[in-house]
């Protein structure tokens, strides 16, 4: 997506050890307008899909997964990293590595959101190692639901994470790839 690459081209901040800092219009402040679009671009790509449920993990991909859902006239369902005293006992759960955070949360959903009729879009905001992915799929699986696919706004391909999945047979769609990334250049795959 022409647009979501040229913002990261602008506005993206560089880290070292492979990070790209998106917070400024992705992941912490939010530009509705670019979400609503990148939403509409995931409609596109899974029209007629008969998705019933789009699933995200807490709590960067909250927002891009409210707008999926929007789009898709269904309802969001996160993950949650830790179980607080409001949810029954009741719950789906799998560990999940963070590439980002450097550490490992056990992610949980209530089993009265996923269930074997659902039909799942995963999104996410970013996907490097593909472990997030991994885990929401876990979860559905668990459930007895299908994932559908998973949208994904920033996929690092030089981490390898989509390919694997691709290779296992899930369908994953990203807006914008990144073929490889240095301390101060980004070129995106084509």
């Amino acid at each position: 997506m022409e647009k979501l690459e040229q913002r990261i081209l602008k506005e993206g901040e560089l880290r070292p050890g492979g990070i790209l800092k998106v917070d400024g219009f992705l992941n912490h402040r939010i530009d509705p307008q670019l979400s609503y679009e990148m939403a509409m671009e995931l409609k596109r790509i899974y029209e007629g899909c008969e998705i019933n449920k789009v699933l995200t993990i807490e709590a960067s991909g909250i927002a891009m997964g409210v707008m999926a859902a929007f789009v898709f006239s269904c309802p969001l369902v996160f993950a949650k990293k830790s179980k607080t005293k409001n949810i029954a006992d009741d719950v789906w759960s799998v560990e999940v590595e963070s590439f980002t955070h450097g550490n490992t949360n056990t992610v949980i959903v209530s089993k009265q959101y996923l269930g074997p009729e659902d039909k799942i879009l995963i999104v996410d905001d970013f996907l490097a190692t593909g472990a997030a992915l991994k885990g929401l799929k876990a979860l559905v699986e668990q459930a007895g639901g299908t994932v559908v696919g998973a949208g994904i706004a920033i996929e690092k391909v030089f981490q390898g994470g989509g390919d694997a999945l691709r290779q296992a047979g899930m369908r994953v769609e990203s807006l914008a790839r990144i073929a490889s990334m240095t301390d101060d250049s980004i070129e995106f795959a084509r």
